[in-house]
């Protein structure tokens, strides 16, 4: 009797299992077919070399494996940094396409040409 409870049990929790890797499969599928271009991100730094991998590395975490919005650039703007920000920024860059580094100068170039219709 014990035998048969343990391996009810594993049973139970093995399709249960099996159903939500389906479902997520599933959601998965229809998810991708039915984005949109994508976001995009500005994000605007200053002597952050502490925290600004960290910080991008958890966007890209949460995007990149959660069950959010495709994130098609993250435009990084340096203001002039004092300290290694960006150098960082340059590595973070050729490890992930969707990082762009951009001076300040460029970034307002970029926000400047937003057609909002």
């Amino acid at each position: 009797m014990e035998n048969f409870i343990i391996s009810a049990t594993v049973w139970t929790l093995a399709l249960y299992g099996l159903f939500e890797i389906i479902k997520t499969v599933i959601y998965i599928c229809s998810y991708t077919n039915l984005k949109s271009d994508g976001i995009y991100m500005i994000i605007a730094v200053k002597n952050q070399e502490g925290k600004v991998e960290g910080f991008l590395r958890s966007i890209l975490f949460r995007f990149l494996y959660g069950k959010e919005e495709y994130i098609k650039d993250i435009i990084v703007t340096d203001l002039d940094s004092s300290d290694n920000t960006m150098k960082i920024l340059e590595k973070l860059q050729r490890d992930y396409k969707c990082i762009k580094v951009a001076n300040w100068r460029e970034c307002k170039e970029v926000i400047d040409n937003i057609d909002i219709n």
